[in-house]
C-alpha cells in the first residue's frame, strides 16, 4: 500500500532538503527530495535503478548540494512514492509520463540528468521526448543494449525479496546476491547498502522498501522487451555526456560501451575498477567523473 513521508521532516536543517510531492496521470502521490542550490545553474535530477530509492543518492545530493540544486526522485513503487494499483504500469513509458510531468510542474528550463541502470534509460527518453531539456546527461552503468545475462540475474531477483528480523540478517542477505557486485564489501559495507534497500515496517520487521509487483512486467511473455533505444541515446549528443562503468558489470558489456563512445566521440567513459551492476557513484573514479562532468555543465538560461 502507498505511505507517504511524514511532513514534519520539510525543511529540516539535519536533513539538508526537503520532501516534495506530485501527482501522477493516474492519481499516485509521488516523492522527491528537494536538496536547494544556486539558481544560475540548471538543477541535478537524479533517477535511482530499479527497485532503488532516494537514499542511493544521499551522499551525492548531500556533497553537492548548495552549488547545485538537487532532485532526487522516487519512480512509482519506490520509496515514499504511492504503489500503483496496476502492476503493469511499472514499466519505462508510464515512468517517463509520469517524469514529464514533475518537470513541466518545476518548470525549470533545463536540467541535468544522473541516471542509474534504469534511471539512465529514462534520461535517454527524456532526451528522445523533450529536445533540450537535458543539459547534460550521466548514465551509470547502462546503456541502448542491455546484456542477457544481467537482465535474467535481475528478473530472477526482483520481487523475491524476504523479511528480516534484523539489520545484520538484511545485510548478510544482501551480500548473498551481490558479493559479485561488490567483492571488496565487508560487513560494514553490507549493513549501510541494506538501509538502502529496506525498511522497517510497522510489525518491526526489515522489508524491502519497493513494492513486490514491480516483477510482474517481467514474467509476461516479451515483458523485458522495449523500444530501440539507440535512437534516444543518440539525442543526448546534443549537451555533455559521461558513461560510468562498473568493470565486472553484466548489465553493460565493454562492446556497447564502446560502440556509444563511437556514437559519441564527446562522451567520456569512465571505468569503475572491480564493482558489478552497478557503482554506487561513492567510488574515487566515479566521484572525480561527476565532478568533470558538471565542470561541463553551461550556466543556466
Amino acid at each position: 500500500m502507498a505511505r507517504y513521508g511524514a511532513g514534519a521532516a520539510k525543511g529540516s536543517s539535519l536533513s539538508g532538503y526537503e520532501d516534495k510531492y506530485w501527482w501522477s496521470q493516474d492519481n499516485l502521490r509521488l516523492h522527491y527530495r528537494d536538496y536547494p542550490g544556486r539558481d544560475d545553474r540548471p538543477p541535478i535530477l537524479c533517477l535511482p535503478g530499479l527497485t532503488r530509492n532516494a537514499r542511493d543518492f544521499e551522499p551525492i545530493a548531500q556533497r553537492l548540494a548548495g552549488e547545485w540544486r538537487v532532485l532526487v526522485v522516487e519512480l512509482r513503487g519506490r520509496g515514499e512514492s504511492a504503489y500503483a494499483k496496476d502492476p503493469m504500469s511499472y514499466v519505462p513509458l508510464v515512468y517517463l509520463q509520469d517524469l514529464l510531468k514533475l518537470l513541466d510542474e518545476l518548470a525549470v528550463p533545463q536540467v541535468v540528468g544522473i541516471g542509474t541502470s534504469l534511471g539512465g534509460l529514462m534520461l535517454m527518453l527524456i532526451a528522445a521526448t523533450r529536445r533540450g531539456c537535458l543539459a547534460g546527461a550521466l548514465l551509470n552503468d547502462i546503456g541502448p543494449d542491455i546484456a542477457a545475462e544481467g537482465l535474467e540475474r535481475i528478473r530472477k531477483n526482483v520481487g523475491s525479496g524476504t523479511q528480516h528480523p534484523t539489520w545484520v540478517h538484511a545485510a548478510r542477505a544482501v551480500s548473498d546476491v551481490q558479493s559479485v557486485i561488490y567483492p571488496g564489501y565487508r560487513l560494514k559495507d553490507w549493513l549501510r547498502l541494506a538501509k538502502r534497500l529496506y525498511r522497517l515496517n510497522s510489525q518491526g520487521r526489515i522489508v524491502l522498501d519497493y513494492d513486490q509487483r514491480l516483477a510482474e512486467p517481467f514474467r509476461t511473455p516479451g515483458g523485458e522487451a522495449g523500444v530501440d533505444l539507440w535512437p534516444a541515446f543518440a539525442a543526448l549528443g546534443h549537451s555533455p555526456v559521461t558513461l560510468v562503468r562498473g568493470a565486472l558489470s553484466d548489465l553493460l558489456t565493454v562492446e556497447t560501451a564502446s560502440q556509444m563512445q563511437a556514437r559519441l566521440p564527446q562522451m567520456e567513459l569512465v571505468t569503475v575498477p572491480r564493482v558489478g551492476h552497478a557503482p554506487t557513484l561513492e567510488e574515487p573514479e566515479a566521484v572525480a567523473a561527476i565532478d568533470r562532468f558538471l565542470a561541463r555543465i553551461p550556466a543556466a538560461p
